[in-house]
């Protein structure tokens, strides 16, 4: 059977090139990159190495580089690390209602330890209103969190004015671009940024390494707390393979990003383009220009999302219904809910993200298969059947 893969958002194949990277520091260059003596010396400098590599793709400078294991543990520590730093300042928090679940999580945790914190709604294309986000900026202000590119809808925020405005108010900005990386440029040098978190398993590194920017003099109690890894901010010695891959997954998006950005849009909007043609009674979610290159959210009315999915499944095309990590959830996304998707039309929702390797073969595929799906799944509703009536 043929096997399509539209999920990206979720995890990424490794790349070869990526994994040629990876192996030295698995098989002969084991050592640990604290040690002093010659088996640490080749790990150590592969860890440097690869925070130059990652440093180089967002143009800021190695030293605000530390590694870490997810990008939801980056965002933890972003978010508690600066509010723990600064809790004698303030202990109000703004983010969006929108965010992925290690932002929205890690905000509702330091609610219960006494913060107070703002969620922004977004209109129907996904955005937040910049003029919102500083009428909510108060003296007790210290830190404001908001997604760079949505993981469901591929949405991307206007960071740029919204890191304007905390600048201009003194208040510190960390922004979730894990989903961001490696697909838009990001120049945090023209970016008034002061914390971001990536993942390495969403731009073909392997899962188990991520990293976090720390902005020259943002000040973060540590997460983790150990030896003297990571100059005193990140306890562990360090995943030198997942490190390694990680520098090489960064050179290389760095290398193919514009080609494989519009690659990907052509991809996008063939698929967008084949669905609405083929099949009636669609939305698609989010805004349809400030969005990544190779995200779709579909909305199929009278029809069921997880139901939709498994018949994908069966046709041998991997999509989803949203994050990966709230796939085992009946609950709606709250993403679709903040734009204003009805209930009903969120449940029937389909996030087609796509990647390396995808061709417009498997988009006419999917585009082939669908129709009969829909129908057949909607032939059961007794609302589409009035409306066929």
């Amino acid at each position: 059977m043929k096997r399509i893969y539209f999920d990206h958002n979720a995890t990424t194949p490794v790349h070869e090139e990526v994994v040629t990277a990876m192996l030295p520091y698995l098989t002969e260059e084991w050592g640990n990159p604290s040690s002093i003596h010659w088996a640490g010396r080749a790990p150590k400098k592969a860890v440097e190495e690869a925070r130059d590599k990652v440093a180089a793709l967002f143009n800021c400078t190695p030293a605000e580089i530390i590694f870490t294991s997810s990008g939801t543990e980056g965002d933890n520590h972003a978010i508690k690390g600066l509010a723990y730093a600064r809790k004698d300042k303030g202990n109000h928090i703004i983010t969006t209602k929108v965010e992925h679940p290690a932002v929205l999580n890690t905000c509702k945790q330091l609610a219960k330890e006494g913060f107070d914190v703002t969620y922004l709604g977004v209109d129907s294309g996904g955005l937040i209103s910049v003029d919102e986000l500083e009428k909510a900026i108060t003296p007790k202000t210290i830190l404001i969190t908001i997604m760079y590119a949505n993981n469901e809808t591929g949405v991307i925020s206007p960071i740029k004015e919204a890191s304007d405005v905390a600048k201009k108010h003194g208040v510190a900005f960390h922004t979730d671009a894990v989903q961001a990386a490696g697909k838009v440029p990001i120049d945090l040098s023209v970016l008034n940024i002061d914390l971001m978190a990536i993942s390495g398993h969403k731009l073909y590194a392997p899962k188990g390494v991520g990293a976090l920017y720390v902005k020259r003099g943002t000040r973060l109690v540590p997460l983790i707390h150990g030896g003297h890894h990571e100059r005193n901010r990140r306890g562990g010695t360090e995943n030198v393979a997942g490190i390694a891959a990680l520098g090489k997954a960064c050179e290389i998006a760095g290398r193919d990003m514009e080609k494989e950005a519009a690659h990907l849009s052509a991809l996008r909007t063939r698929l967008e383009k084949g669905l609405a043609e083929k099949v009636p009674h669609i939305t698609i979610n989010g805004h349809p220009e400030k969005r990544l290159p190779n995200t779709a959210n579909v909305s199929f009315e009278f029809v069921e999302g997880e139901s939709l999915l498994l018949n994908l499944d069966m046709k041998g095309i991997a999509a989803s219904s949203g994050s990966a990590c709230t796939s085992g959830s009946l609950e709606p996304s709250h993403v679709l809910l903040a734009l204003g998707v009805p209930v009903e039309n969120s449940h029937g929702s389909v996030r087609f993200s796509l990647g390396k390797g995808n061709t417009a073969e498997d988009v006419d595929f999917l585009i082939e298969v669908m129709p009969p799906i829909v129908e057949r799944m909607r032939s059961m509703s007794p609302l589409y059947a009035g409306i066929k009536l």
